[in-house]
Order: structure tokens, then C-alpha cells, then sequence
């Protein structure tokens, strides 16, 4: 998605498979680097283009052990299945032994190798080097969920010359993979695998994202499916459920998995899948095509799992998926809606240019409103007082009456009251009040329930925006502390007993670790927001963020001066709606921001 919001779908890396001869880039470890001495950096090779496929040279014959180090770390970078070039530069123990999936550490720039002299033996058959990043931007785990972190790296590599060739190799090093981010940029791709809820409105499973990182030009299809196989990562495996049985996998030796001229995709299966039902098979097809589609969207039409007899199980076409889960955001909004210059609440067509105020008390009454939510489904809002301290719900029909507040807030002023509310994809309602007395976060049952305060475990600070995604289990919170806004994703558990249902928004985690004051956000897909927020000693600014912290690819959305509060469509193809100095604008696909009313406020999609 970039700053036009022209693409339905994520953009998607140019898969170019590629040999020497017709397109493809070797890398070789050709740096310098003294033998002895001062510790002293080794430039690295320079990055390649993105769209192009790299692979490695293997150690040349007699290379110095500082060639066989830089050649190592730039075999991490190559597109080579299973590292098999990089495993060139190891003693046979060391290959034995190495893992290189158990994780990927990124840092902001490639690691910087050193001799390091104490330890050097003078005889001259082993050698240390340290490997060293002044800035740990993130780590990848074993199951692919990519995580912001910080600190410094720093590992020790260690060498020897193997006797029967006299060849220097690396026979100690650590495990897993590191690389600079830009390298990770180019390698890597974020996919969104999906497993199932029952946290939609209409008790029908539903489907939420579970993003993971796989090396984009080595066979991703088949890494994917046998991520999907896993199950949810622990993050969200608390929250969602597979299908799949227990164990199941591929069956030895299948891959690479890729679709036929009819864009039918065979997956052949282990024996653990050999008894399912067809319901449970059919559901097991729907979560492989909403994870492959969402990778490839014109790519895959047709599921076919075959069992470990290569005998087919079920097969699961497009159009027959939605019926077995529901997924995304459901039906497209018919509208947008924002305060008007009378604080009433109005909604705009998709496609108009006039707004009309909303049927109901929230348009037609005398409440006056500051801001206001409305259901994914559009039949009723919610709206909060002009003064912050009332939460009115009303349906959205002709001649429909709020009655009495649902929630009230005794904070000492506007600010320190309700926040904007958010329904999720349950049907609740969920709101946050700021009095700095009795801060809490609430969720009313169907808009209507008596309010349930919600634990936050971990939360340190104040909550000054809500918005819950869709599929009810991750809710996103920009959180005070100190002066400093920043964004979290919380997991949202319920837990129901004798005395009623207990919610709790759990392992909080960072979305924008180099934002210091996140001033709006909302969500603009199954696993992406759009925030708007200022780096330390920066300007404002808009960008896309993925729910784990990992940056969106592709240009921001164009700049826009004085954003106050923005909102997006978890259907990518609805444009952008904002607050700005200019009133309320839009971002249509295809065209630059454009001026809706001047006087307006609080826009927001159903959500």
C-alpha cells in the first residue's frame, strides 16, 4: 500500500528466479581485514538491487580467514535454500550443528567483524574474530514472529584450518542468522497466516492474522504452508485455533509447492490428517487459502489436500470459504463517518462529496458530540459529549432515541474523560475513561451491557486512544507515560464463569519503537495501521506500521500538514479520511488529498 491506496492487497515483492547468465549476483567474500593489530572494521560488500535474485560464492581455495568471515556473512544474505553456500565456510562439525532457522537477528547495519588478538595462537591454526552491531533493531524467533528489540550485538566467531586440507572454516559461531536491515528488507517478506476465532458477531468462526517473516525468494509457498502447519505462533496462541490435527505435516520430500495453470494448489499431507472429516478438512483448506491468497491474491483459486496415500481429502474453491469462516472485515463500509460543525454525527458516501447527518438521535438530537463510533454492521453509534464525560448509544434509524448515557465519567476536565469509542467484531463496545482518580479501560456487551472493566496486565500508563481490529482478539492503545504517546497491540482474552466473563488485554507489545509521540492511529488492514506520530527530534509524520513492529514496504501515505486524527478501512481499497488543519479530507486511490468540509472533526469508518 502506498501514499494512493490504489492496491486491494499488500504490495508484493517481484519473485525473479534467477541463474548466472540471466539475472542473477553473486556475492563474494573478497574484504580486507588485518591478520594482527588494533581492532579495526571491515567495510561490507555493498547491498545488491532488491528485486534481484543473490547467491554466494563459496571459499575460495586458501583464503585467509578474514575473507572466510566476510564470505560467511555475506553467504547470510544470498537467496540459497538452506544456506547451503554458507555452509561451505564451516568445518563439518560446525554445519552438523548449526542452525540457521532457530533466528534472525536484525541490526541497522550489516555486522561489523574484528580480530580480536588475545586468544590467537602464534602457530597459526586457529583465529577469533567478534562480530559486532552497535544497534539491534529486531529479532525473528524459530516460528518466524518478528519482534523490535534494541540493545547492541555482539558474538564471537571462532576459526581453525582443517588438517586435512589445510583450508581455513569456522568452527564455532552462533546460532541462527544475523544481517543488516537492509539485507532483511530484500530477503525477507511478511505474510499473514490465519487461524480461527470465534470473536465474530454472528458465532460464525472467524479468522485472525498471525504475521510471520520467510525468506521471500526461497521457495515461500512451501515455507508458508509448513509455518500454517505449525499452528498460531505463542503470541496468539491463547486467542486462535487450527484445524489441523496435532502433528500434522508435509509428507517427506513434497515442495516446492506451487500452483498449476488453473491456479489449484496441491498439498500433500502426513498421516495425521488422514482421518479428518470433511468439515474439519474443508476448514483446514479455508485457513491455507485465506494465508496463501493473501501472499499470491490472484495466484491460488483452488485447495486440494491430499492425505498420505496421495488420495484427495477435500478440495475447497474461492467462493466456498467465506461460507466456513467468516474473513476480513466482512462487507465493505457504505460510509464514512466524522463530527460535523454542529457536533452532530454525519456519514458521507464511499464515493460522494456531500456528508447528510445519520438517522437517529447521534444525527438528529440535541446531544452534542465530540466524537463517536459506529458499528461494523452500521445499524447503530455510539457517540461521547462534547464535554467527554457522557457515552451515548443509539441505533441509526429514523426517529431512534439515545435515552440516558451508558457510561459517565467524573473527570475533572474534557481531556481526563471518555475517549473515542471502538466497537470490535463481537458487537461490543469498548471505550477508555481518563480520570486520572479511576483510569480504566471498558468494554460494554453489545453496546448496551453494564460496563466490564478490563484488566490491562503490564500496562504502564494512561490510554488515550482504542481501536479493536475486527477479528475481537487484538486491540491497539496509544498509551501515555511521561509525555510520551506511544502504540501498543494487546491480545484481548475472555474468561466466562458462574459469575459473568472476565477480559483482559495481555503481553502488550510496541508497534512503533521509534515513534516518541503517537498522536492517531487506526486500523487500515488484517495486520497494518496507519499512525500518525514524531520520532525524537523530528516532524510529524504518516506511515504504515505492521501489528509486530515491522515496517510496511512501499511509500507512506502522501504528507498531509496538521493531522489531527486519521482513520482507515481494514478494506484496503477505501481511501484515507482525516483531521486536519484544512477540516476533513480524503486520500481517494489514485489521487492526492482532497478537502471534504472545513468544519468537521472525529472521522472514523465502522469500527
Amino acid at each position: 500500500m502506498g501514499a494512493d491506496r490504489d492496491e486491494r492487497g499488500r504490495r508484493r515483492p517481484i519473485r525473479m528466479g534467477a541463474y548466472v547468465g540471466i539475472g542473477a549476483v553473486l556475492l563474494a567474500g573478497c574484504a580486507s581485514m588485518p591478520d594482527s593489530g588494533d581492532m579495526r572494521g571491515v567495510e561490507s560488500t555493498p547491498r545488491q538491487d532488491t528485486q534481484v535474485r543473490v547467491f554466494a560464492l563459496p571459499p575460495a581455495e586458501d583464503a585467509q580467514p578474514t575473507e572466510i568471515v566476510q564470505g560467511f556473512l555475506e553467504a547470510l544474505t544470498s537467496d540459497d535454500p538452506n544456506y547451503e553456500t554458507a555452509r561451505k565456510y564451516l568445518t563439518g562439525n560446525a554445519e552438523k550443528h548449526w542452525d540457521p532457522d532457530a533466528s534472525t537477528t536484525v541490526l541497522a547495519e550489516a555486522p561489523t567483524p574484528f580480530t580480536k588478538v588475545t586468544g590467537n595462537r602464534p602457530d597459526g591454526n586457529e583465529y577469533w574474530f567478534e562480530l559486532t552491531g552497535d544497534q539491534v533493531v529486531a529479532k525473528v524467533d524459530g516460528q518466524h514472529a518478528y519482534t523490535p528489540a534494541d540493545g547492541k550485538y555482539h558474538k564471537t566467531v571462532h576459526l581453525t584450518r582443517v588438517k586435512d586440507t589445510d583450508q581455513w572454516r569456522i568452527d564455532e559461531l552462533p546460532q541462527g542468522v544475523v544481517l543488516g536491515r537492509s539485507d532483511f528488507q530484500r530477503n525477507y517478506t511478511s505474510i499473514n497466516k490465519y487461524y480461527l476465532t470465534f470473536a465474530a458477531q454472528s458465532g460464525q468462526p472467524g479468522t485472525v492474522a498471525d504475521p510471520v517473516h520467510v525468506r521471500s525468494k526461497v521457495d515461500p509457498v512451501t515455507q508458508v504452508v509448513r509455518d500454517l502447519l505449525k499452528g498460531p505462533t505463542s503470541w496468539l496462541d491463547q486467542a486462535a485455533w487450527t484445524s489441523f490435527p496435532s502433528g500434522t505435516a508435509l509428507q517427506k520430500g513434497a515442495g516446492p509447492l506451487t500452483p498449476d495453470e488453473q491456479n489449484r494448489l496441491v498439498v500433500p499431507l502426513n498421516k495425521k490428517a488422514d482421518r479428518v472429516s470433511q468439515s474439519k478438512c474443508k476448514e483446514m483448506a479455508a485457513q491455507l487459502l485465506f494465508t496463501l491468497q493473501d501472499y499470491m491474491p490472484s495466484g491460488v483459486d483452488e485447495i486440494e489436500l491430499q492425505g498420505s496415500d496421495d488420495q484427495q481429502l477435500c478440495l475447497l474453491r474461492e467462493g466456498q470459504a467465506d461460507i466456513i469462516a467468516s474473513h476480513g472485515p466482512g462487507k465493505s463500509p457504505t460510509y464514512e463517518y466524522f463530527i460535523d460543525g454542529d457536533h452532530k454525527l454525519v456519514r458521507l458516501s464511499t464515493t460522494g462529496t456531500a456528508p447528510s447527518a445519520v438517522p437517529g438521535a447521534l444525527g438528529e438530537g440535541d446531544t452534542q458530540l465530540r466524537s463517536a463510533a459506529v458499528s461494523r454492521d452500521e445499524d447503530w453509534a455510539a457517540g461521547v459529549s462534547l464535554d467527554g464525560s457522557d457515552l451515548y448509544v443509539s441505533p441509526l434509524t429514523t426517529g431512534g432515541v439515545s435515552g440516558d448515557p451508558v457510561l459517565r465519567s467524573t473527570g475533572a476536565t474534557a481531556k481526563d474523560r471518555l475517549t473515542t469509542p471502538s466497537w470490535d467484531g463481537r458487537g461490543d463496545l469498548w471505550v477508555a475513561d481518563r480520570d486520572p482518580k479511576k483510569p480504566r479501560l471498558l468494554v460494554l456487551q453489545d453496546g448496551m451491557g453494564e460496563p466490564v472493566e478490563v484488566t490491562t496486565h503490564g500496562l504502564a500508563g494512561r490510554i488515550e486512544a482504542v481501536r479493536v481490529a475486527s477479528d475481537g482478539v487484538r486491540i491497539a492503545l496509544i498509551v501515555e507515560k511521561g509525555g510520551e504517546r506511544s502504540l501498543y497491540i494487546g491480545r484481548i482474552e475472555r474468561e466466562a464463569d458462574a459469575d459473568g466473563t472476565t477480559v483482559s488485554i495481555v503481553e502488550l507489545r510496541s508497534a512503533t519503537p521509534d515513534l516518541e509521540d503517537v498522536t492517531a492511529m487506526s486500523w487500515a488492514g488484517d495486520s497494518k495501521l496507519v499512525v500518525v506520530g514524531r520520532e525524537s527530534g523530528g516532524v510529524q509524520q504518516m506511515r504504515y506500521v505492521q501489528v509486530d513492529g515491522s515496517p510496511v514496504p512501499g511509500p507512506a501515505p502522501a504528507a498531509l500538514t496538521g493531522v489531527k486524527e486519521i482513520a482507515a478501512s481494514e478494506d484496503e481499497g477505501l481511501p484515507l479520511v482525516a483531521y486536519s488543519e484544512d477540516g476533513i479530507v480524503r486520500l481517494p486511490s489514485g489521487a492526492q488529498w482532497q478537502k471534504v468540509v472545513k468544519d468537521g472533526t472525529a472521522p472514523v469508518y465502522p469500527g
